[in-house]
């Protein structure tokens, strides 16, 4: 149970040290290639998202779904990748290879869609290598370059708000 907490403020540290380092360099490409982090104790429904990507206009081999539980799960088949704590090492690192191929791929936009303050849902989100990051409103608000003040259980209202927002920073194809 201590060295849980010792492993915990481990990663925190190397959390926010790779906050604080963090440049953003938000530009007008448009969004080809779409990455999402979520925690799959909140949102189950990863269909949502492949039908979000198409409505960004981004081809479906292009997307890269990655979900997160705090309990082993062996039965997520229809996950792309999942993922857990024991994944997770101390000081942040990475123990799992194809989740170290995630977050090293380029993606234009990166959505974390999440609630629950859980840092090592955090930690991948910080070092994603994605140009655009975009979240839900967290306590740490470095963490995403475009913020939104809805719940996961407002979907609908998520998608239409990134949208539009996107739309405005010219980032959507026509």
């Amino acid at each position: 149970m201590i060295l849980k907490g010792f492993k915990e403020k481990s990663i925190k540290k190397c959390l926010n040290k790779l906050l604080s380092e963090r440049h953003v360099n938000v530009s007008d490409s448009k969004i080809e290639s779409l990455g999402i982090i979520l925690n799959i104790d909140e949102v189950d429904d990863f269909e949502l998202f492949r039908k979000f990507a198409d409505y960004l206009k981004v081809h479906p081999n292009k997307i890269k779904i990655v979900a997160f539980s705090e309990n082993r799960k062996d039965d997520l088949n229809s996950w792309d990748l999942c993922f857990n704590p024991k994944d997770f090492g101390w000081n942040g690192i990475i123990k799992n290879s194809e989740l170290q191929t995630f977050l090293d791929t380029r993606f234009d936009a990166l959505i974390s869609y999440y609630e629950k303050e859980v840092i090592e849902i955090k930690l991948m989100t910080a070092f994603s290598k994605a140009k655009f990051k975009i979240g839900i409103l967290q306590t740490d608000e470095r963490l995403n370059d475009l913020i939104l003040k809805t719940n996961v259980k407002q979907f609908d209202l998520f998608k239409d708000e990134v949208f539009k927002y996107l739309t405005i920073l010219n980032k959507i194809k026509k």
